[in-house]
């Protein structure tokens, strides 16, 4: 339980992101890392903490996310990314930076909070549904004598 609050903290400390992004970061970084290296390297890595192999952008990351939002809440990404606060790729950004600095992710020197900056347009990439009014019935409704 210490822990689900200290990365509250971490959230909320970065922008106020709801705890549900860390879990949608970690799994869209999995997912990204298995589109990029592909899933046998993912399963012979090292497992060595400084082994960059499997390593990924911040513009990579950014795709990935994208693409795993799509992948798994398709026409409501876009909407579930805002209830936890993520509107640009500039908040994948300072999730993964706050996550950085915690302890909790690991960067390399080419990695710069610049790369996650402008990466897409979140109204472009994520469609929302169309809510179409509901129509008032247009029904005769004058009475009959």
């Amino acid at each position: 339980m210490s822990e689900q609050i200290e990365l509250k903290s971490i959230l909320d400390d970065a922008g106020g992101y709801a705890i549900e992004a860390y879990r949608f970061l970690s799994d869209g970084l999995a997912h990204t890392v298995s589109q990029i290296h592909g899933e046998d390297a993912i399963n012979t890595a090292s497992g060595d903490p400084d082994d960059d192999s499997l390593h990924v952008s911040g513009q990579e990351l950014c795709l990935g996310l994208r693409d795993y939002a799509i992948n798994r809440y398709g026409l409501l990404a876009r909407t579930v990314l805002r209830r936890w606060n993520i509107n640009t790729t500039d908040d994948f950004g300072k999730i993964v930076f706050a996550l950085v600095d915690a302890g909790l992710m690991r960067k390399t020197d080419r990695d710069h909070f610049e790369d996650f900056q402008g990466v897409f347009d979140f109204d472009e990439e994520f469609i929302e549904p169309k809510h179409t009014p509901i129509e008032p019935d247009h029904a005769d409704t004058s009475t009959a004598n």
